[in-house]
């Protein structure tokens, strides 16, 4: 089995790319801490290394985020565990995968079209990063889309100026009724 490695515009993460499904498409799961990872065998696995500070899974990559060490030194007991994890074909969860929340009936229109646009442009391009971005709500008065920051995306330096000139700007270029967005 061989694992690529790629860096992501946050330093202390680094995305892993075993060549095969993760999560699959449009599933991710997010790890922020050891005590969260529970239901992941991998996480789980992952944690045990002393420097890791966040795991992340997307739909054909790990994200691992560290506290501290250089990344020369830890790469290559991530890397064996994780080649450990799938050549035993262990279980990635253990237990039901808890669907992020789609759209709803009801919905306004806008809040659809929002949710379609961050599902279709923003998510893919995030993911390349190694991260995630999650629609959380819309505020019909004041125009505030809110966002969940994930894997290599919570914690970058670089996510404000994503969410601002990026998104934000994106948003409302298209949605004249979306006046912010925000982190969450």
């Amino acid at each position: 089995m061989f694992i690529q490695t790629e860096s992501t515009p946050n330093p202390a993460t680094l995305k892993f790319l075993p060549g095969r499904e993760v999560m699959g498409v449009g599933a991710v799961a997010d790890f922020p801490s050891a005590e969260s990872a529970g239901r992941s065998p991998l996480a789980k696995a992952l944690f045990q290394t002393p420097e890791v500070a966040r795991v992340f899974f997307g739909s054909d990559f790990i994200s691992v985020t560290k506290r501290d060490g250089d990344w020369k030194h830890l790469k290559p007991a991530l890397l064996g565990t994780i080649m450990e994890h799938f050549t035993q074909g262990l279980p990635l969860m253990e237990g039901a995968v808890v669907e992020e929340e789609g759209f709803k009936d009801g919905d306004p229109d806008i809040v659809y079209q929002v949710k379609y646009m961050i599902d279709t442009k923003v998510r893919p391009a995030v993911a390349q990063d190694g991260g995630d971005i999650i629609f959380k709500g819309f505020d019909l008065e004041t125009g505030i889309v809110s966002l969940h920051l994930q894997g290599s995306c919570a914690g970058c330096p670089s996510s404000t100026r994503t969410l601002k000139n990026g998104i934000e700007n994106m948003l409302r270029h298209y949605f004249p009724e979306v006046t912010a967005v925000e982190a969450i």
